[in-house]
């Protein structure tokens, strides 16, 4: 991976357990055009509520990174934690606190031991003349079984640059946003307000639109960071390459958010839903999300059970306009269910044949309109029970 201007460190600082890089620094060596997305949930954890305020400005230098404690619900005092620790990145590094982005994740409700991570920080910073940011995507792991990464390059004015990413999550998945971290970099020169514009889009099609158990964390943030390093002509919106700067970072973002639900807690199945024929796309969304939280539908996945008619169930309570002599059902390209009747047995014993796939892809056509939207989900198995019964031992 070539991207200019960036470096990387992380160390161990044993914040829940000895034995593992647990804090992470990513630093850009000038001022760079930045974006957020943060969760929707009314219970912020002092970090994002931190990382809000100091994004206001449209520019971030710095990102501190910490797994093993969320440090959130902690009041006062893990506000108190997320301040000094940006107060003290700025200082080791002489950039303004203002262009600190602090993220956590972990335990919910357990103060974060400061002094843990203020003795930490200067082999932190000594450590980004030789990390990578493929040590950032382990460091922020918690109960991920794999590093997430994702990088592609393009070009502006014949000039290249590369938009790279990493994320984390694969429990208390499901928007706005995921329960999830993910941090974009990439040494293109854009336009702030076109980033902005660009990366909410990206960010809606992609961690907006997967869901593994249907809950939402207090510390789900997704940032970019362009640093313009690469010198090419800057992006706007309207510019020749704004269309590919779009399709890039749409690309890196799709691909960090299915690793997401191809690593859910306990998972054997990703699974693509597909809606069309809706009203509109927010109609879509709907009946597709839907679907892919019904615990019923995620278990019969699981199962490999053909149960279809759980799936119009789930379109039939999500809200969307819908009309059950209109609805078709396929499981891959075997057809169970047209104009809302069952297509029969030979047709279900073909898609049984496709649930025991690891992937495959459920589309549900609704008849009434244009609308179309696609989402991510993961089967619902023994084993995230069993990994969620004792997260915090």
């Amino acid at each position: 991976m070539n991207i200019q201007g960036f470096s990387f460190s992380t160390v161990e600082a044993a914040i829940k357990k000895p034995g593992r890089k647990d804090l992470a620094l990513i630093f850009s060596e000038v001022p760079a055009a930045a974006a957020a997305v943060f969760t929707t949930s009314s219970v912020k954890a002092a970090p994002v509520l931190v990382s809000r305020d100091h994004i206001a400005g449209g520019t971030a230098q710095a990102l501190i990174v910490n797994s093993g404690n969320a440090n959130a619900c902690t009041g006062e005092p893990g506000m108190k934690v997320a301040r000094e620790t940006t107060a003290l990145i700025a200082r080791a590094l002489d950039i303004d606190m203002s262009a600190v982005q602090v993220c956590s994740t972990g335990v919910i409700g357990v103060q974060l031991p400061f002094e843990r991570i203020s003795n930490s920080i200067p082999a932190l910073v000594d450590g980004l003349t030789c990390g990578t940011l493929d040590d950032v995507a382990q460091a922020i792991m918690t109960t991920d079984t794999f590093p997430k990464m994702e990088a592609c390059s393009a070009a502006a004015g014949g000039v290249t640059y590369t938009v790279a990413g990493i994320a984390k999550g694969a429990g208390m998945i499901m928007p706005n946003m995921a329960t999830m971290l993910s941090f974009i970099i990439t040494d293109a020169a854009v336009d702030p307000a076109f980033l902005q514009k660009a990366f909410r889009t990206a960010v809606d099609r992609s961690f907006n639109a997967i869901t593994v158990d249907g809950d939402m964390s207090t510390n789900d943030t997704c940032l970019i960071l362009a640093n313009g390093m690469a010198a090419n002509p800057v992006i706007t919106e309207g510019s020749p390459d704004a269309e590919a700067f779009t399709s890039t970072v749409n690309s890196v973002l799709l691909s960090l958010a299915k690793l997401i639900v191809k690593d859910g807690e306990g998972a054997t199945k990703f699974v693509e839903i597909r809606v069309s024929g809706a009203k509109d796309y927010s109609d879509a969304k709907r009946a597709a999300m839907a679907i892919a939280n019904s615990s019923l539908v995620k278990t019969a996945f699981f199962g490999q059970d053909a149960n279809w008619g759980r799936i119009f169930a789930a379109v039939g309570y999500s809200g969307a306009e819908a009309d059950q002599s209109l609805l078709s059902l396929h499981f891959d390209d075997v057809c169970m269910a047209s104009k809302g009747v069952y297509a029969g047995d030979d047709a279900e014993a073909r898609g049984t044949e496709i649930l025991r796939k690891k992937e495959f892809t459920v589309t549900v056509d609704l008849g009434i309109g244009s609308g179309t939207a696609t989402v991510y989900t993961s089967d619902l198995t023994h084993e995230y029970v069993s990994i969620n019964a004792d997260y915090r031992s």
